[in-house]
């Protein structure tokens, strides 16, 4: 088997579109979202044009409510302006910042220490 070259956190959202529109203040477009069947649960994906991707899931069985997620960035100082937080710097130099989406995901964004000023 070759190794995986990519992985893709999946996080249970109750309303996919609402939770698309929210991620857009960390970078996040969507590039597509999908419907079995009107009324049915979405299943949607958004990504940054840096390579991030992140699965928002509708159905209940895909994962459990209160995931989590860790993002990297080389501009921490803009998250903090997107999100109005101020990031903390850790013992071990990174610059994080930690909060919870809509749906009650803990999203934790870092910018590591080799890239703060």
């Amino acid at each position: 088997m070759t190794a995986p070259h990519e992985a893709i956190p999946v996080l249970r959202v109750e309303d996919g579109p609402a939770s698309a529109a929210w991620y857009r203040r960390l970078g996040f477009q969507e590039d597509w979202r999908h419907q079995h069947e009107p009324g049915f649960p979405w299943f949607i994906s958004i990504s940054t044009p840096q390579g991030a991707t992140l699965f928002l899931s509708e159905h209940a069985g895909d994962c459990a409510p209160g995931g989590s997620v860790f993002l990297v960035t080389h501009d921490i100082t803009a998250a903090e302006a997107a999100l109005n937080m101020r990031a903390e710097l850790m013992p071990w130099g990174d610059r994080e910042l930690s909060l919870l989406d809509p749906d009650g995901n803990r999203v934790r964004v870092s910018q590591p220490a080799e890239s703060v000023p």
